[in-house]
């Protein structure tokens, strides 16, 4: 990134930038969106998106680094119920549908295999170590903690914008989102707990 905003006119502009691009990239992708269509949205210029961000890449960048950081701080793990966890990602992803569309773009334009993210970008760290301390306590299954978060993920994404079976909305009747939770609560519970418990 080549300039911060230093007014709070500037960080409007870059806010809405960022709001807008969101919206450009989930709906496009990477290689779809239009720098054309974010500033006249934005309402700037490509002068100053690209003074805030360097390229179309760059605000990629920052676009997507800002969900990840988004999912980590409003749905927080807790390893000692990752039947809850599963869950409140189902309403965060019916809540916020772009989050895991950015996330299918960077996989189906940047990184086809492997892990999501380089190595010092990834945000699981602390979400391993609850995996691994919740094991060690004899309440979560055995297994390599990434492989367990993974498959919680999975399972949450079941009903998500990219599911290739079924994409959920928020405007379906609330009674057919609490079936949901409650067999994605129930097939997570009986999926991961230890099984002495």
């Amino acid at each position: 990134m080549a300039d911060q905003p230093l007014t709070s006119r500037g960080a409007a502009t870059y806010q809405r930038i960022l709001d807008v691009a969101t919206q450009e990239f989930a709906e496009h992708g990477i290689a779809g969106a239009r720098v054309e269509r974010i500033v006249a949205a934005a309402r700037t210029n490509k002068a100053q998106l690209y003074a805030y961000f360097g390229s179309k890449e760059g605000l990629f960048d920052a676009v997507f680094f800002g969900s990840l950081e988004r999912i980590v701080n409003v749905v927080p793990i807790d390893a000692t119920d990752l039947a809850d966890w599963a869950v409140r990602l189902y309403d965060e992803y019916l809540r916020r549908p772009d989050l895991i569309r950015l996330a299918t773009w960077a996989r189906l334009e940047r990184r086809p295999a492997g892990h999501l993210v380089d190595d010092p970008d990834r945000l699981d760290d602390r979400k391993l170590r609850a995996i691994a301390e919740a094991q060690a306590a004899g309440l979560v299954r055995q297994g390599d903690p990434f492989d367990v978060m993974a498959m919680v993920i999975a399972m949450s994404m079941a009903w998500s914008p990219v599911s290739n079976v079924y994409a959920a909305t928020a405007q379906e009747p609330p009674e057919l989102h609490e079936q949901r939770r409650t067999l994605l609560h129930e097939s997570v519970r009986r999926a991961m707990t230890a099984d002495h418990i």
